[in-house]
This record gives C-alpha cells, structure tokens and sequence, in this order.
C-alpha cells in the first residue's frame, strides 16, 4: 500500500479516540486545509499518530517517565523528560506502518513524531529542513502540529511554507542536498585563482561577513547559483596574535582584493545593511553596487513570517538546519534577525 506522503502526528484526542482514526477533530480540519492550500491530494496521504490511543488527559506528558523505565537509545522528548518503556510497541508499530506504506516523505507534524522517527528533539529547530530518519532509511519533514497552530495561528503560515516544500518532496524518495565547493583558508594567490576562475562573468555575487569585537573576522563570497564560495579571513582561533595573515603587507593586499570585489560585482546579502555599514565603518571600504536584500525581500513578499536567515535557509532551500549546529557564536553577525 504505497503512499507518497505519510503524515504522522501525536496521538488520539478525543474525536480521534471516538472515530478510531488519526487527525479527526479540530487538528484535522487545520491539517486538512494546509493541505488543500498547499496542493496535495488527502487520496494521496496515509494519516497515523506515533501513538495510537488516547493519553490520559490527551496529554503526551502523561507517557514521561524517569530516565531508569524509558525506552532504550531514546533520547528524552525534551528536558529531563522521557517516554516510558511501556510504549515502546507504539514505536515498532509506527515504523511496521512506515514499511508497509513506504512513502517518499514523512510529514512530522510536531516533536513527538520527530524525536520518533529522527530520535531528535526541538521540532522549532528542525522544521522546514528535509532529514533522514534515525535509521537512514525514510525521509523526513518536521513542521508545527496543527494542534500548535490552534494555540498560535501565526505559525499557520510557516506551516504552510513547510507543507508546500512537502508538494515537491513527496514526489521523490531521495534526500537532495545543494552541493557547495567552499574554498577556506586561502594564501593570496588562492584568492586570485579563484577569482580569475570563478568571479569574473558573474552576474552577482552572494556577500556575508562575520564580526567580532567591533571588526571584521572574514568576508565570504559566493557565484551566482551558490556552487563555489571563498572565504577570506582575517581573524585566527590558532594563532598566538588572532592575526591570519602572518604579515601586514599581505593582510593589506587581502584587503585589495575585498576592496577590488566589491567595487567590480553587484553584492546582495541577508541583511546586508548591516555588512555595508560594517565595510565602511571598519576598513573604509564601500558596496556601490548593492544588488538587494535577501531580508527585506522575503519581508517585503511574506510579512507575517520570520526573517532570519535560518528560517530563510527552511523555506526557500533544502540546507540542512545548520545555525543551530555551531557551538562557537563569538564571530556570528548579531543583527541577523
């Protein structure tokens, strides 16, 4: 019984406990709509819950239990919070249906079904973002539980945006990563390779710099479609001084060459106000040919949702959700949101 779509949500509430079906309450007519909106077919969608009964107080807190009775290799659904052992055969009978139905995509509705089936937690973090499930095997989109968006209706049009990309990913089984050739560390004649080879002709160029204690700490360039990057640093975590370039000339003639970029190409950039300023408050140096804003075009075109660039990287790509896997964020530029 293939379905190219499988959405699996929390458990039973009480219309769901009574019809003996998943998402037949004030949630489904939620999921139902997004679903409409968003083009796809119910025909084309198996519905199921991780749990498949109703939870006392139809609150899945009620399933926690200490770390001594929780399922085995799970980790706690949240803080210091974990499943009780008893449930486990909830869990095999999902991944049997999983079998059964072989879908080309998970739609995880909620941080039950993520931490199920990815053994990952933070559905705020992982949503919008195509994954793997724990045992590579299924792939998998985490978005907002419509029982969420009941409490929040803001979150209804991020939901949307994520079911949307659900549209695309549900034709096809594969996990497709975009793939990036990111030259780092460069010596001054990496940077002139790169720009004979891959800058000149190009229409534009994608510009981010990072920042720490009032200067810039490197500047990164991207082609047009994002297949090459180059970052220039001009900050080291190894060296005794923090400085990258060993000596001043070359650290000038670095600078040269950011100076050269940005006043031969059209930059754009996410919030790139903030890294024009930075240009000219720091080093003197300008962007005359700004080419538009990342932020403030998604603003202009979605109001109503957030506009950083990781949740940006969550609704226009299929990157992997990569802001929250830093754990060093001294050199991350603050102004992002």
């Amino acid at each position: 019984m293939h379905k190219p779509l499988m959405i699996v949500g929390e458990a039973w509430g009480e219309q769901e406990e009574q019809k003996g079906r998943a998402f037949a309450g004030p949630s489904g007519s939620v999921l139902y709509g997004l679903l409409r909106q968003a083009g796809i077919d119910p025909k084309d969608c198996y519905f199921t819950n991780v749990f498949n009964f109703r939870p006392r107080n139809n609150s899945v807190n009620s399933l926690f239990t200490g770390k001594s009775d929780a399922i085995p290799l799970y980790r706690p659904i949240a803080p210091g919070k974990y499943v009780d052992k008893r449930y486990l055969p909830e869990i095999e009978r999902l991944f049997e249906e999983i079998e059964r139905t072989r879908p080309n995509l998970i739609l995880a509705l909620g941080n039950t079904p993520l931490w199920a089936i990815c053994k990952k937690a933070g559905v705020k973090k992982y949503r919008g973002s195509p994954l793997y499930s724990h045992d590579q095997k299924w792939k998998v989109l985490p978005t907002w539980h419509p029982a969420a968006i009941l409490r929040q209706w803001e979150l209804r049009a991020i939901a949307l945006a994520d079911i949307t990309k659900a549209r695309t990913e549900m034709e096809f089984p594969e996990l497709n990563r975009p793939k990036h050739l990111i030259y780092m560390e460069p010596d001054l004649e990496d940077i002139e390779a790169f720009y004979e080879t891959h800058l000149k002709g190009q229409p534009f160029l994608s510009c981010d710099i990072e920042t720490k204690e009032r200067t810039i700490t490197e500047v990164g360039y991207s082609t047009a479609d994002g297949s090459r990057a180059i970052v220039i640093p001009f900050w080291s975590r190894t060296a005794a001084d923090g400085n990258y370039w060993p000596h001043a000339w070359q650290e000038k003639r670095a600078w040269e060459w950011v100076r050269r970029i940005n006043a031969e190409f059209k930059l754009v950039g996410q919030n790139f106000s903030y890294d024009m300023q930075y240009f000219w408050r720091t080093v003197r140096i300008p962007c005359p040919n700004f080419g538009g804003d990342t932020m403030l075009q998604h603003h202009a075109m979605q109001p109503e949702l957030e506009k950083g660039l990781g949740f940006l990287g969550s609704v226009y790509t299929n990157e992997p959700s990569w802001k929250f896997m830093r754990t060093d964020h001294s050199t991350l530029k603050r102004e992002d949101n």
